[in-house]
């Protein structure tokens, strides 16, 4: 056992090796938008699309965000009404009294082989379309993102001076609880690894990956991709349009404090169902993918500080040394995303924590998938197969 558990120690160190070195740097967190802009002679129209469903508690300051953005052109905004039962149309039609660019809609009735917030996306960009032709952008984000003042102006400059077809940007999740506070920087971090965001940006490969609360699209772009329509069924929606549009043009994927979810993680149970939502879906439903999966998390995340203690305990030089240079990696590369989210230095300390527990969500991701319960979220279960919305 003491062997085994050296050999599996020196393994974790190798991987993260391996991990900072070679893997596109994901680690540093350094893909932000840019806070200033250049210094454009017009700036394009604006479509946003906002899809809601029951988020009444967000979406006054969601829309509050965009409808008073510092932009030079034009912005025109459409929320669509997901059959919400919770007030969601009538709050939203309230905060878009007076303003004629912000119009609020019904999602039509949900078709087979669509999930609904594609459905509501197709159908508010359709509406957007109809009401402003002309514009060359179009902005999809969710009725619980926070947009900075300046965020559309510093979107379409980056769109714009680098010929990219998409913008995207990782909101600044809620981080406030002891729950969010152990396993929300984690996750981003744990996004960065699975998508090496300087990968994604650069057009000369193939990664390609996107935060669907907040995705800036040239409207030719997502055209000639097929619309939503081409990822109609698909549970990780955002990632699968960002590969359908990288195959025609480049894209950018990034962080920004200045954009932000306001949606609350009240607890570990919120954050496992969001997790076990779609991880074995991101494993592509394969049973070996996923046992790698958990390997790989075990050896990374649970075996450098159990080997840490171990050693120390039982006097092995070996296990002890390197599940602690494989523990002080993973703190090291934590740090910038950390930083990101305003925690001390200490918390990378509890990555392994969080690391075992994503393990176990996504194990029971499977479980679910197994009973028929895949992609359940807010009343709508994804089909096992298909990915269709019952």
């Amino acid at each position: 056992m003491g062997t085994l558990l050296t050999l599996m120690a020196i393994a974790a160190l190798a991987g993260w090796l391996v991990l900072w070195r070679y893997r596109g740097d994901f680690w540093r967190a350094d893909q932000r938008l840019p806070v200033t802009t250049a210094s454009a002679t017009t700036w394009p129209a604006v479509s946003v699309v906002i899809p809601a469903r029951d988020e009444a508690a967000s979406i006054a300051a969601a829309l509050a965000s965009l409808r008073d953005q510092r932009y030079d052109g034009d912005i025109d905004i459409v929320v669509v009404d997901d059959a919400s039962t919770d007030g969601t149309a009538a709050i939203a039609t309230a905060a878009a009294a007076g303003r004629p660019n912000v119009a609020v809609i019904a999602a039509e009735p949900l078709p087979s082989g669509w999930t609904g917030k594609l459905w509501a996306l197709d159908c508010g960009l359709k509406e957007a379309r109809r009401r402003r032709p002309d514009a060359a952008f179009v902005l999809l984000t969710d009725a619980d993102i926070v947009h900075g003042p300046t965020v559309v102006t510093r979107l379409v400059d980056l769109a714009l001076r680098g010929e990219r077809d998409l913008v995207s940007v990782m909101a600044r999740l809620h981080c406030a609880g002891r729950w969010e506070r152990l396993l929300v920087p984690a996750f981003v971090f744990f996004f960065q690894k699975l998508y090496p965001f300087p990968w994604v940006n650069n057009p000369d490969r193939s990664e390609a990956a996107a935060a669907g609360g907040c995705m800036l699209l040239r409207r030719s772009a997502l055209d000639a991709a097929g619309g939503v329509a081409a990822v109609r069924d698909r549970l990780i929606d955002d990632c699968a349009l960002a590969a359908a549009i990288k195959r025609r043009g480049p894209i950018w994927l990034g962080l920004s404090a200045d954009v932000r979810s306001v949606r609350p993680y009240n607890g570990l149970a919120d954050v496992w169902a969001m997790v076990a939502r779609t991880a074995f879906t991101e494993l592509e439903q394969s049973w070996l993918r996923l046992a790698f999966a958990v390997a790989a998390m075990t050896i990374l995340y649970v075996v450098p500080p159990v080997a840490t203690i171990a050693g120390l305990a039982t006097g092995s030089a070996a296990a002890a040394l390197s599940g602690a240079g494989a523990w002080l990696l993973m703190i090291v590369c934590v740090q910038p995303t950390l930083r990101l989210y305003g925690l001390a230095a200490w918390h990378g300390v509890l990555l392994p924590v969080a690391g075992g527990l994503y393990t176990m969500m996504t194990v029971d991701s499977a479980r679910r998938h197994c009973r028929g319960q895949g992609g359940l979220w807010k009343g709508r279960l994804v089909a096992a197969t298909g990915g269709s919305e019952r």
